[in-house]
């Protein structure tokens, strides 16, 4: 179909449509009439008044209401932000660190409310909540504080005295100031902690827009911060897409983001126009690959859990297995047994019709194409529930949304490969590339492999548990986004560098000022030969007009 082009007003049009939606981690599917796997590149505008769910995804409960925030109001936040970063910036890093440290206390005191709030808003088993969404986090308030100062310690540069005499450099880690932050639902106290804490005690302010999915836990965990910090350094806006999107567009210097490709390529190309760094995480398609020599029980059990942690909402849950053939009839039935196993408590719920939906047209698409239901299935109904189901890609189903799009949801597709080189293959094939898990004893074997994979993130013989480690970065390429977060490497888009540099030398002038002289010339020349610009021969002569024309040029003006 021809499309005809866009012009620049019409761009930054649609840009400004789907521009920071936080609602869904992960892009929506058109279904009416057909699957096609593409997702929505516009997102229509909503009412404030109908961004919140009413409901619990858990049990159907009233959930309490909560207040939008007016998009015209986000301007007049950041302001205050910006009013507020300079004096918290201006603070030793120390003082920062005292000031954070309450946190991982609060956190751990608060454990029961927090994974009980997170239950009713996303629907996620009580057990992982507090495992994914507390305990990290006590960790991650820990090793920021703990390495903070040295991570930031500025360092000294040294240039070679002969060419730059009585010269030095001091380059320091300088906060970005404001720093737009919006997350998605599907971990909403984990991820946005993930920023919130390192880019703080960096010394920025944060103005913070949860999902409308979840925004109480949003609000709850933005209230662990009352009285560690000044006023306005962390400010919280709750709403929908027109609330992100005014966010985006204010008076800010860094926006980190977690959602779907088309909101993330919105963004980019906001910041883009305004030389904004942005740092995104925009999911992922995870592989796990399983070789003939694995653990066959620990593997089993792994892919399960990885596949179906938080009902398959986790942008590295397990969507695509590839296991050699060797193996794969074991591996399969015991797979197949272990996911018959599970009771709804193990798995949880969906948090949203949304993503129900679009992990039913996945499924039914694989079918359709050719796949095999080996375990669990669902009709469309009015519930969100969807069991745990396992299918088998065979011939045209591998093709399918279901191995190739972000489903987001309890379904784990399962591939019988030749061997290893076909299931790296494969593997790269996605546009996206968060993390693959290797599933061997081999393991000098699975490093070899490693390296030769697309992702940001390689486990082996484990999956998807890396975000819980501070210091570890969390990382993809390709439609997985740009972003970074956890450890030192996340500071690239919350600090910039800054190099003051200091002279002492006490001539005249610099070798390389004017005027420009043939002497001049001929030492440039020839120290461009005596560093290594010709032969031995070439480089003796050389040294034989480089020091009198540099005595002349330093001592007589030449």
């Amino acid at each position: 179909m021809f499309v005809p082009p866009m012009s620049m007003h019409n761009v930054r049009a649609l840009m400004l449509t789907c521009v920071a939606q936080g609602s869904s981690p992960r892009p929506s599917f058109v279904v009416n009439g057909g699957l096609t796997g593409e997702p929505e590149t516009t997102i229509a505008p909503r009412v404030p008044a109908d961004v919140f769910a009413n409901h619990s995804p858990f049990d159907g409960s009233t959930l309490s209401p909560v207040t939008a925030t007016s998009p015209e109001d986000v301007k007049t936040l950041v302001e205050t932000a910006r009013t507020s970063a300079l004096p918290w910036a201006n603070l030793s890093i120390q003082r920062r660190v005292d000031a954070l440290a309450g946190l991982e206390r609060r956190l751990l005191e608060r454990a029961e409310e927090i994974a009980s709030l997170v239950r009713l808003e996303v629907g996620k088993p009580l057990e992982e909540a507090v495992l994914a969404e507390v305990l990290p986090n006590a960790d991650l308030v820990r090793y920021w504080c703990d390495t903070i100062e040295e991570l930031l310690e500025p360092a000294r540069i040294e240039p070679d005295p002969l060419s730059y005499p009585g010269k030095s450099g001091l380059v320091s880690r300088e906060p970005r100031g404001v720093v737009a932050l919006i997350t998605p639902w599907n971990y909403p106290v984990a991820i946005p902690l993930r920023t919130l804490v390192p880019a703080l005690l960096a010394g920025n302010a944060v103005v913070w827009k949860p999902s409308e999915v979840t925004p109480r836990s949003g609000a709850l965990t933005a209230k662990l911060f009352d009285g560690l910090l000044p006023e306005g350094v962390l400010t919280i806006v709750q709403g929908g897409a027109e609330v992100g999107r005014a966010l985006v567009m204010s008076n800010v210097d860094s926006v980190v983001f977690t959602g779907s490709v088309p909101t993330g390529r919105a963004i980019a190309v906001a910041c883009a126009e305004r030389f904004l760094p942005c740092s995104l995480e925009l999911g992922g398609k995870d592989a796990a690959i399983v070789l003939s020599d694995c653990n066959l029980e620990r593997t089993a059990q792994g892919l399960v859990w990885g596949a179906f942690t938080n009902a398959g909402q986790n942008c590295a849950g397990i969507e695509r297995v590839y296991v050699v053939a060797d193996i794969a009839e074991k591996l399969i039935a015991r797979v197949v047994a272990i996911t018959e196993s599970l009771s709804s408590a193990d798995v949880g719920g969906m948090a949203t019709r949304q993503q129900r939906d679009k992990t039913q047209a996945h499924l039914t698409a694989a079918l359709l194409s050719g796949a095999t239901l080996l375990t669990g299935g669902a009709e469309a109904n009015d519930t969100l529930a969807f069991p745990p189901t396992v299918i088998r890609i065979e011939g045209a189903s591998a093709d399918s949304v279901a191995m190739t799009e972000e489903t987001f949801g309890p379904l784990l597709p399962i591939q019988v490969v030749a061997d290893e080189d076909e299931a790296i293959r494969l593997t790269n094939a996605s546009r996206y590339a968060l993390t693959t898990s290797l599933w061997t004893k081999r393991v000098r074997h699975a490093q070899g492999l490693a390296k030769r994979l697309r992702t940001g993130i390689v486990t082996i013989n484990n999956h998807a548990f890396t975000a819980a480690l501070a210091q570890a970065p969390w990382t993809g390429t390709g439609d997985t986004g740009t972003g970074v977060t956890n450890g030192p490497h996340c500071l690239a888009s919350l600090t910039r560098p800054r190099l003051i540099l200091t002279d002492k030398h006490q001539a005249a002038r610099e070798l390389w000022w004017y005027p420009y002289t043939p002497t001049l010339r001929t030492l440039a020349f020839a120290m461009a030969v005596v560093r290594g610009g010709g032969s031995i021969g070439a480089r003796i002569a050389a040294l034989g007009r480089l020091v009198p024309a540099l005595l002349k040029r330093l001592f007589f003006g030449g």
